[in-house]
């Protein structure tokens, strides 16, 4: 089954969906400023690793992760920090990643788009392509096994990534399993450098449900409203017991693959396409003509997003870096597993360089 949200006029004016765009439209905002202050670190060669930006994809990003609530498994990609902030993930964090601050959570090592939060179900990204579907299937299994309900999985991907096997055999098990899980497709138009038209020959990706057997919804991936409704209504029905949801959202990706790349292939066209719109002035105007926000308070917002960012990157520039004479640090959270001699966890670690490698 079908189901498609359009521009979604008829959304209820109350005060708890009222307060929930605010929030989103807050955190799209915060995203968008702090992603803005990556790009310039980014080129001033302060960033430790590729910086890849959500522009244009904030509004489809938070709408998941503000449709989750405790208990729940998210798995966000590269284009998802507006995602992250509303799922939890402190800005703090989020530029200690980037800039190699030792009291990040990944304590400055790995790649910057690989951090989170297992314990509180914040996973950590493993692949862009196609890999989180199976990992969120086997939280949601664990979580079964556990005896535990009404939970719900979202994984969000790319369009490119529905072209990989692991999309394929992983959407397949949780079909036929019937798992709470939610995908959310961002369908961005180009794979990389690689348009639509060379990665898939259905006409709409959201065709492809009908072959696992699960439900589909299509939706503006540049109206914040109607991406909200969106899912709601898909994580509601796979908390239901509505089996697994495909959402497939129409976007542009306004900035190239990543900070690298200068998008030159891409055809400017797109841009006058309905989905080439920006969501995040879109969101603003929603907000003014439902009445739901004042221009007065859209400008201070932004004073107080502008603010907060410049305030945590000075902060976390003056933060260490990372030295492992002087940590206690290991790459496995089980110490048992960590190859060292018996009874390396016990000296003091002024002792620990006289051991034998």
């Amino acid at each position: 089954m079908l189901r498609e949200t359009g521009s979604a006029k008829g959304a209820l004016a109350d005060t708890s969906f009222q307060d929930l765009c605010r929030r989103a439209y807050r955190f799209m905002l915060l995203a968008r400023v702090a992603e803005d202050k990556l790009a310039s670190l980014y080129r001033a060669g302060k960033i430790h690793g590729g910086v890849f930006l959500g522009r244009g994809q904030e509004a489809l990003s938070v709408a998941g992760a503000l449709a989750l609530r405790e208990g729940d498994v998210y798995a966000p990609l590269i284009r998802d920090a507006a995602g992250r902030l509303a799922f939890g993930e402190p800005l703090v964090d989020l530029f200690r990643t980037y800039l190699g601050s030792r009291l990040g959570p990944m304590r400055g090592r790995d790649g910057n788009v690989h951090r989170g939060y297992p314990r509180q179900g914040y996973l950590a990204m493993i692949s862009h392509l196609g890999a989180m579907i199976s990992v969120v299937n086997g939280a949601l299994f664990a979580k079964r096994y556990r005896g535990q309900t009404g939970m719900v999985g979202l994984a969000c991907l790319g369009e490119g990534g529905t072209s990989t096997g692991a999309f394929h055999e992983a959407v397949n098990q949780a079909a036929v399993e019937r798992l709470p899980l939610v995908l959310v497709i961002a369908n961005n138009q180009y794979a990389y450098s690689t348009p639509t038209s060379r990665q898939f020959a259905c006409k709409d990706l959201a065709d492809r449900a009908i072959g696992y057997g699960i439900e589909a919804h299509r939706v503006d991936g540049t109206d914040l409203i109607a991406c909200l409704e969106c899912l709601q209504e898909a994580v509601g029905r796979a908390r239901a017991g509505g089996g697994p949801q495909m959402v497939v959202a129409q976007l542009l990706r306004l900035a190239g693959h990543g900070e690298h790349d200068d998008a030159t292939y891409m055809d400017p066209r797109l841009r006058e396409m309905p989905f080439g719109r920006d969501c995040l002035p879109v969101a603003e105007q929603q907000l003014l003509e439902r009445g739901y926000a004042t221009a007065e308070e859209l400008a201070q917002w932004r004073r107080e997003v502008q603010e907060e960012v410049d305030t945590t990157v000075a902060r976390v520039q003056q933060e260490p870096a990372p030295d492992p004479r002087l940590e206690d640090w290991r790459a496995l959270a089980t110490a048992h597993l960590v190859e060292a001699p018996h009874g390396w966890e016990s000296l003091p670690l002024h002792q620990r360089d006289a051991l034998p490698a």
